[in-house]
C-alpha cells in the first residue's frame, strides 16, 4: 500500500509516469525500508494506466468483497432477535459485574 500510495502522490505532483527510483527515493526521503521488488512489480502493473482507471480498477475488484453486516441486515426478524439477545446478554454481564464485587466485599480503590 505504500508503494501505491508513493507512486499516487509522485503523480499528483505533475509526474504522469513515475519511475521506480522515483518511488524509491520518495519512501526513502521519509525513512521507509523499500522492498525493490514491489516497487518493481508495482510498476509493471500500472505501466500505462492513468489514476481514473486504476480507481475505478480497484472499485470493481472492491465490489466483490463481502462484508460482514450483510447477513445481519438481510432479515428484520433475525435483526429484532439478535437485539433482543444483545440486551439480555448485556444485562447478564452487568449482573456478574454487580456480584462479583459482592463477593469480594471491598472495592478496589476503598
Amino acid at each position: 500500500m505504500k508503494y501505491l500510495a508513493a507512486y499516487l502522490l509522485l503523480q499528483q505532483g505533475g509526474n504522469a509516469s513515475p519511475s521506480a527510483a522515483q518511488v524509491t527515493k520518495l519512501l526513502e526521503s521519509v525513512g521507509v525500508e523499500v522492498e525493490s521488488k514491489k516497487v518493481a512489480l508495482l510498476i509493471k502493473s500500472v505501466e500505462g494506466k492513468s489514476t481514473e482507471e486504476l480507481i475505478a480498477e480497484g472499485a470493481t475488484k472492491l465490489a466483490s468483497v463481502p462484508t460482514g453486516g450483510a447477513g445481519a441486515a438481510s432479515s428484520g426478524s433475525s435483526g429484532a432477535a439478535a437485539g433482543g439477545a444483545d440486551e439480555a446478554a448485556e444485562e447478564e454481564a452487568e449482573e456478574e459485574k454487580e456480584e462479583s464485587d459482592d463477593d469480594m466485599g471491598f472495592g478496589l480503590f476503598d
